[in-house]
């Protein structure tokens, strides 16, 4: 599955009607972000049942700046509409494979009960 653009015109939708999205907040000058970009590619064909998307920083300063994106690359996990991990730094292939593994086998009820009691910690670290 292709990876999906997104803009502040498709973002707020796209994360509202897909129950598991990674975004890779990244922009063409960065060195990193090039290089991570085929593992992104790669990994992404093997998970069609979830929403691979890229935010270009240069292009979408707004939606950068609301989530407050500081260093590229950074990966963002939404499941159920809620972030549950948000980190600068490209991964190795298989730690990329091990972190959507571990968010995948989250319990929402669990997440969505601790966002409810307004825990801050974060649910993908347990």
């Amino acid at each position: 599955m292709a990876t999906l653009e997104l803009t502040d015109a498709n973002f707020k939708s796209t994360i509202e009607t897909n129950d598991f999205v990674i975004v890779d907040f990244w922009a063409p000058w960065c060195g990193p972000c090039r290089a991570f970009a085929p593992i992104y590619e790669a990994t992404s064909e093997q998970f069609p049942e979830i929403v691979f998307a890229k935010v270009n920083t240069e292009d979408q300063q707004d939606l950068a700046a609301a989530f407050q994106i500081r260093s590229i690359p950074t990966l963002m996990i939404f499941r159920e509409q809620v972030i549950l991990y948000s980190e600068p730094g490209s991964l190795p292939a298989g730690a990329f494979t091990q972190l959507i593994n571990d968010a995948k086998a989250l319990d929402m009820a669990e997440v969505h009960q601790s966002v409810a009691q307004g825990d801050s910690a974060d649910p993908a670290a347990t």
